[in-house]
């Protein structure tokens, strides 16, 4: 995710909370039925934000893992070059002086 996507999204996600709280309070029913509601609503949202905290980490790991193993592919791979490379400068050495 963007960072303005990131953003966008936890306004949203703020929004929407804060407009379910007005909602809430403002609704024609008694103080204890309103608090449990909004307490229900409130858990219910902190447990989807947990598990979406939770995807994101898992996520975040994956790509990791993923840009770790192209890496060392890269890294490998220059390796190899580098190597043909000074076989190729000694065996270009060794014709210098043998002339």
């Amino acid at each position: 995710m963007s960072k303005n996507s990131t953003n966008s999204f936890i306004s949203l996600i703020v929004g929407l909370i804060i407009g379910g709280i007005l909602g809430v309070l403002f609704a024609p029913d008694k103080g204890n039925n309103t608090r449990d509601r909004l307490t229900f609503r409130l858990n219910k949202y902190k447990r989807k934000l947990e598990d979406l905290l939770d995807e994101i980490i898992d996520e975040k790991d994956s790509i990791d893992s993923e840009a770790k193993t192209q890496s060392k592919k890269v890294v490998n791979n220059a390796k190899t070059k580098a190597e043909k490379l000074i076989k190729d400068v000694d065996g270009i050495l060794s014709k210098i002086k043998e002339n």
